[in-house]
């Protein structure tokens, strides 16, 4: 019976923006005129190098920053870092986007809920089933959390730059569960990792994984969650 649910943040409970509108409104605030076919172009280098916290994950890492790209979660330095610097590696029209960029991916406007994230964590939390966030994030997000509408509906976060360890060491699941008062085996991890989050099954936890598409074509998959209650 499961007695406790654990949810990822990017890509479970929220997605990023596309990289073209989070390229756009960087542009637009910063006042820079750019054409739109460079544009198009830059938001594909963006994409073939992974610079988007929560976006598409990179189809090329350059080999100077492979270390710090499989170290970035670990602290909050190392994952700007590492996000900036894949995105000065795309070639940007002006150098000083790089950082408005990252800056713009902590935004909680850059982030929409899926359809079905309020009604499912309120579903849980009139179950009395307490939830956590458990991510590989270098920053803060529960403010993304709060400017929603759906903070009072986490009970804890476990997020991997402040705890120093990141998904799949099934110590972050512990120390989840820990929190939530139940065993691992009457928890539920939800994520859409199938490695970092499949770490939860060393434990003995279930594991329900979503598909990470666009807000708009995954209506319904954290509902099912409900089937394991």
């Amino acid at each position: 019976m499961i007695k406790g649910v654990m949810f990822d943040f990017s890509g479970t409970l929220f997605r990023i923006e596309s990289a073209a509108q989070w390229l756009r409104a960087v542009a637009t605030e910063t006042g820079l005129d750019v054409p739109e076919g460079e544009l198009d172009a830059c938001v594909s280098r963006l994409e073939e190098f992974g610079a988007q916290p929560g976006g598409v994950p990179p189809r090329t890492v350059p080999p100077h920053l492979e270390a710090l790209w499989r170290e970035r979660d670990l602290t909050a330095e190392r994952h700007r870092a590492a996000f900036t610097a894949l995105t000065r590696e795309a070639m940007l029209p002006a150098a000083d986007l790089a950082e408005a960029l990252y800056e713009r991916s902590q935004v909680s406007g850059a982030w929409l809920p899926y359809p079905d994230t309020e009604e499912t964590l309120r579903a849980l939390r009139g179950r009395g089933i307490p939830v956590a966030v458990v991510s590989n994030i270098g920053w803060d997000m529960r403010p993304v959390f709060c400017d929603h509408g759906v903070d009072d509906l986490v009970d804890a976060y476990f997020l991997s730059f402040e705890r120093g360890v990141k998904k799949p060491d099934p110590r972050i699941f512990q120390m989840a569960c820990d929190r939530l008062g139940v065993a691992p085996g009457d928890a539920l991890m939800v994520g859409d990792e199938p490695v970092a989050d499949v770490g939860a099954a060393t434990l003995g936890c279930r594991v329900h994984l979503v598909d990470p598409v666009p807000v708009d074509q995954r209506p319904g998959a954290l509902a099912e969650v409900l089937q394991f209650l």
